[in-house]
């Protein structure tokens, strides 16, 4: 019997790799390398290459199930649906709408981020959403906002990386948690580029590096800043740029000339010397870039850390320019998209702001109902999570697993523990799952259709390969089901494609603009970048390299009222020019991959924001002002350490999948404690033997690691395991101001030996 290979993407990180997925005679699927997408050009971690063993039945829940005499059991989807249903509907009639809280996930499509959104307004009307992504991008995503207009984690694709002269890679083990893109890296080396890489560890990234910075957690803001500081002392700045492109240099000029480069080396222990070094290696070139990822972010301070590192970029003319950025390298699998379309407390589809007038009218009108009907804007992550129990009585969450995850895990759990009301959407029984009161099993990556949007802003078809286990049902599908019984007979489909069209809708005209977006393209084109607008580019618009189409405009389409029902609302976008936009996806994918050039009447996509204009109101970047502060939690007597946390390659985000898969977990066992040698000598401890690391939360154990590849002041745990080596059970979850993003990475800690 002939076999046919799906064409798809990795249900993991943000790189949403291609690969192929072929049914196997005997059961079960196999990966195969796909060649033709430009992101990994074949290549596959670990992770990627294993991601069918989480397929298997025996792994993976086929059934609901319902917790009766302490005891979670199996039940009928009816069951489950008709208690969730009337325990959701049971607290909103006794304490209101906002006891009702629902918690969503970087790793949902973009068709179940959005109908999650629209579920919580629509059906529940509460304003208590929120999503595990806020623990991830949201501080690059703010000051990206501040400084640019428009947040995409990186305006430019990964293929420009080797061309420029020099990156700053600020906070990223990328070798370990995106090993495909390592190859980028390793190009612009080859082409005569520098690699700089920030981190307090000597990682697999760092042994890549020309010049390798270890300051000490939490202190990449005065890095940053003497950084700046020494570009304006040695004449490095661009002030033709500064001038024509920018506003608000001369507040951020004087914020960082308080940053001289001995107060920088007392406070990070980054040299004199390597200071200057760096700025020479990053001025030099003729384009340079900076990315980050979780280390500067991560932090009470992290909007204010990537602001600083933004206007290093702006002051030497490093932004908006050819080959040359700054970006953020997101990290789950649909983070980007997951922030864009309305599982954020604050936002509605197409990255519009929830408090914004226009856009509520714009998305009201796409979902008919009033736009005073809508909720306000709710808690961030931490602060819902932290209200389980009292303000928030029941809790619907979907795709994550906040008990290993979230900071302060202990609390987390304790507070989910206390809720009236649980129910888990989930592929696996996480610890999280475990807790609940209904456990409802869903479709994965491999048995379903739906769009992602990779750390490009390249928006992807993952497409169904097999059918799921009898038994599963796809998240929509639970959506759907859950807003009938709740009184909402329509707008909720179970068709991913129909969700999209809508979602189409609901974005045109904002920030994160996908109208001009449709399944035939992505199949065609293998991916469209945002912004997309759903017309034809006009004069100067939509080259590669323009930003016309990124600006702001909330009013620049209007979309039908609720009475035309909902074939005129998706009507209202133009027909698609390509072809029918039914068309099977077999004749799609044997079209081949098609240009721009080919689809004369569309919107080709943006692969390159700000090469014109900034997404601001006069099209320049923003200076932010910014200065160094402590982190919310320094060392003293009593803890005199600082803890900093991350991934290992065969591992992924909590482990509730990766730590299925044997293969995995024979390269990555368990957590451990990486501590310096100079630390394990006066604790007396040897490799492997148990150390205990205390925090003011509580304690977390697991063996030694020794290594001179780490700060003596510093240790260092993974975060993918539960139990006692919880690793999130010690972070701090010390909120920044803007991003509302827990200090993840730097937390005062005590180690202790474990005595038998």
């Amino acid at each position: 019997m002939e076999t046919t290979s799906t064409p798809t993407h990795c249900p993991y990180c943000a790189l949403q790799c291609g690969m192929n997925i072929t049914p196997l005679p005997q059961g079960g699927v196999e990966v195969t390398e796909r060649a033709d997408f430009p992101v990994n050009r074949g290549a596959l971690c670990g992770k990627g290459r294993t991601a069918p063993a989480v397929l298997a039945s025996a792994v993976r829940l086929t059934s609901p199930l319902v917790r009766s005499g302490g005891r979670l059991v199996p039940a009928s989807w009816e069951e489950a649906l008709d208690l969730i249903a009337e325990r959701l509907g049971t607290a909103r009639e006794r304490y209101g709408p906002d006891a009702l809280g629902v918690f969503g996930g970087g790793g949902l499509t973009n068709e179940k981020a959005y109908t999650l959104g629209k579920f919580a307004r629509v059906v529940l009307g509460t304003s208590q959403i929120d999503y595990n992504g806020r623990f991830c991008m949201s501080s690059a995503a703010a000051a990206g906002t501040k400084a640019f207009g428009l947040d995409r984690g990186l305006p430019f694709p990964l293929e420009d990386v080797p061309k420029t002269g020099c990156v700053i890679l600020v906070g990223s083990n990328l070798a370990e948690t995106m090993p495909p893109s390592l190859r980028f890296f390793s190009e612009l080396r080859e082409n005569g580029g520098t690699l700089i890489v920030v981190d307090p560890r000597r990682t697999r990234t760092a042994e890549q590096a020309d010049l390798h910075l270890a300051p000490r957690p939490g202190t990449d803001l005065a890095l940053a800043l003497g950084l700046l500081h020494l570009v304006v002392a040695e004449g490095r700045t661009d002030e033709a740029y500064i001038q024509e492109r920018t506003s608000g240099w001369e507040e951020a000029r004087a914020a960082a000339m308080a940053h001289w480069p001995e107060y920088v080396e007392r406070i990070t222990g980054v040299s004199v010397p390597q200071l200057r070094e760096a700025v020479r290696l990053f001025c030099e070139p003729e384009s340079a870039m900076v990315l980050t990822a979780r280390g500067p972010e991560q932090q009470a301070k992290g909007t204010d850390t990537v602001g600083a590192w933004i206007n290093l970029c702006l002051a030497t003319g490093r932004a908006g320019r050819p080959l040359s950025g700054y970006g953020c390298l997101t990290g789950q699998g649909n983070g980007q998209g997951g922030r864009e379309h309305g599982q954020k407390a604050d936002q509605l589809p197409g990255y519009r702001k929830l408090d914004d007038p226009a856009a509520r009218r714009h998305v009201a009108e796409v979902w008919g109902v009033h736009p005073d009907s809508l909720p306000g804007p709710g808690r961030s992550a931490y602060e819902l999570l932290d209200a389980l129990g009292t303000d928030v009585r029941t809790l619907l969450l979907m795709g994550s697993n906040p008990v290993v995850s979230a900071p302060r895990a202990a609390h987390v759990e304790e507070r989910l523990r206390s809720l009236d009301f649980l129910a888990v959407a989930d592929v696996v029984l996480s610890e999280t799952a475990e807790l609940a009161d209904v456990v409802l099993p869903v479709t994965q990556w491999a048995e379903e259709t739906g769009t992602t949007t990779s750390l490009e802003g390249r928006v992807l078809l993952r497409r169904q390969a097999i059918a799921p286990p009898v038994g599963v049902r796809s998240d929509l599908e639970v959506l759907h089901g859950l807003a009938a019984r709740l009184g909402v007979e329509k707008g909720f489909p179970t068709d991913p494609e129909e969700v999209f069209e809508e979602l189409r809708l609901a974005s045109a005209g904002g920030p994160a603009d996908y109208s001009g977006i449709t399944y035939r393209r992505l199949a065609e084109e293998n991916g469209v970048f945002w912004p997309c607008p759903a017309r034809p580019a006009g004069p100067g618009e939509g080259e590669a390299g323009s930003d016309s189409d990124s600006r702001t405009d909330t009013d620049s389409r209007t979309a039908p009222g609720a009475d035309d029902g909902e074939d005129a609302r998706l009507d209202a976008l133009p027909e698609d020019p390509a072809g029918d936009a039914e068309a099977p996806e077999a004749e799609a994918a044997e079209a081949g991959p098609a240009s721009p050039a080919a689809l004369p009447d569309v919107h080709p996509g943006t692969p390159r924001l700000f090469l014109d204009r900034f997404a601001t109101e006069d099209g320049r970047a923003r200076f932010v002002p910014v200065t160094h502060r402590a982190s919310a939690e320094e060392p003293d007597a009593e803890y005199p350490l600082l803890l900093t946390t991350g991934r290992v390659v065969s591992q992924y985000q909590s482990g509730a999948q990766t730590r299925r898969v044997a293969e995995l977990n024979a390269a990555a066992p368990g957590p451990f404690v990486e501590l310096h040698p100079r630390l394990a000598a006066r604790l007396g401890a040897a490799e492997g033997d148990p150390l205990a690391v205390v925090s003011r939360r509580g304690r977390a154990v697991a063996p030694a690691r020794i290594t001179t590849a780490i700060r003596p002041d510093t240790v260092f745990m993974p975060f993918h395991w539960p139990g006692e080596g919880r690793a999130n059970t010690l972070t701090n979850p010390a909120l920044d101001p803007t991003s509302r993003m827990p200090e993840f990475k730097a937390c005062a800690v005590r180690v202790e030996p474990v005595r038998p």
